[in-house]
């Protein structure tokens, strides 16, 4: 397939079945309002009138969930892709009616994929917060767990009916430890979902964070499961101050939105740093982590900067006592990368070939798009088939159990 589309690639990545980690679902209206009762779908997430001339979701009445209708695909009907400056920031990017179907039907999805030469996505949601988030403040918890589970069962269904090309990943009621060991058990052994999406600060929201001993039993199931827990950026900032606090005053809606991207996936260096300083994965050192889109270029520095500090040797002798920033990253946690250039074609050694992933981030403003395989063949084609094949394929595939021969 991509020898027929790309002649200039060698004959080794012949059947490369291509993975593509990180891409997102944008919700369909009904999905929450057509499975349940008519009495609760005001309560659910459903499609309002947003004031201002647009549409939005809401849910527990009157409650702004997210602020476009679509969902934030920006992959117009026609296969075009919206422009930055043709965005309303405010009012969301485009209605449902205007985007892509592949944003949203499983089998236009597919489609799509045949022409990008993309084998199977790894899936996100939208609504409710990449990690489920926007409902942890939720005043009803029980109405909260449902709308998870209605996401989940939406998303076992469509993961069924794939033919091994679509996984999307399940959504965790993390605010209630026991929910969401049980929520975890039936999505694995139940709906066959391949990983779990969180919260990497859920001491942000007024819980224990990620390495206090509390998580210990979600731990232990995701290792008996072989479940990978996926950090997507942006789902443990639970407002929009978080999203705008690094931008200088007086930048414009546009300028503001495109630095508070940035800032946003940068983010998740914090949590890298975190978790590779702290004993998690020592305590728990079959745990698979993912950094979902926040890109690679970063990682290098982090690994490095921690290593520097931590094994100077002090004066009276003493040594870290623990495996180094790099080698916990090389046994336990992956990058994702799409747009860039420099990090996936210099520096992937020193990463690690097995513990990097390749995204495309569609339907999202920043996906890669109309032609992402090329991108990744072109900036990899560096390292030599062998590499391409893990990068694009096989570690993706050995993480979330995806069978590709």
């Amino acid at each position: 397939m991509l020898l027929d589309r790309f002649p200039g690639f060698p004959e080794e990545l012949a059947g490369l079945k291509v993975i593509d980690a990180d891409t997102h679902y944008s919700e369909p209206h009904d999905l929450w309002t057509s499975r349940v009762p008519a009495k609760f779908r005001t309560q659910v997430p459903h499609i309002a009138d947003n004031g201002m001339g647009g549409q939005c979701w809401k849910f527990n009445g009157d409650d702004l969930l997210f602020s476009s209708a679509g969902s934030a695909s920006v992959i117009r009907k026609d296969g075009t892709k919206s422009a930055l400056l043709d965005w309303d920031i405010q009012n969301g990017t485009m209605p449902i009616h205007e985007i892509h179907p592949a944003s949203y039907d499983p089998v236009a999805r597919m489609e799509e994929m045949d022409r990008q030469g993309v084998w199977a996505h790894i899936i996100y949601p939208n609504v409710v917060g990449f990690g489920a988030h926007k409902l942890i403040k939720h005043a009803n918890q029980e109405l909260a767990l449902e709308i998870l589970k209605i996401y989940n069962d939406a998303c076992g269904e469509m993961q069924a009916t794939s033919g091994g090309r679509l996984y999307p990943q399940a959504l965790v009621p993390f605010w209630d430890l026991d929910a969401a060991l049980k929520e975890i058990q039936r999505c694995k052994e139940e709906l066959k979902l391949t990983g779990i999406t969180m919260s990497s600060a859920p001491h942000a929201a007024g819980l224990p964070p990620i390495i206090d001993k509390h998580w210990d039993p979600m731990w232990e199931l995701c290792t008996a499961l072989s479940i990978p827990i996926n950090f997507h950026v942006g789902s443990s900032e639970f407002d929009r101050e978080a999203f705008t606090s690094g931008v200088w005053p007086g930048q414009d809606p546009i300028r503001t939105h495109v630095i508070g991207c940035v800032l946003l996936e940068m983010n998740n260096a914090k949590m890298l740093a975190n978790l590779l300083t702290s004993d998690l994965l020592v305590r728990w050192p079959e745990l698979k982590f993912v950094s979902v889109e926040s890109g690679i270029g970063w990682i290098p520095y982090v690994l490095e900067r921690l290593d520097y500090q931590l094994l100077e040797t002090s004066l009276d002798g003493r040594v870290w006592e623990q495996p180094t920033a790099k080698e916990l990253f090389r046994r336990s946690v992956y990058g994702c990368f799409w747009f860039e250039e420099a990090a996936p074609s210099r520096v992937l050694d020193f990463i690690g070939f097995d513990n990097v992933l390749f995204e495309s981030d569609f339907p999202h403003p920043t996906c890669l798009y109309p032609s992402p395989v090329e991108h990744a063949l072109k900036v990899l084609e560096p390292w030599g088939p062998d590499v391409i094949r893990k990068v694009m394929s096989t570690n993706a595939a050995n993480l979330y159990g995806i069978p590709v021969d």
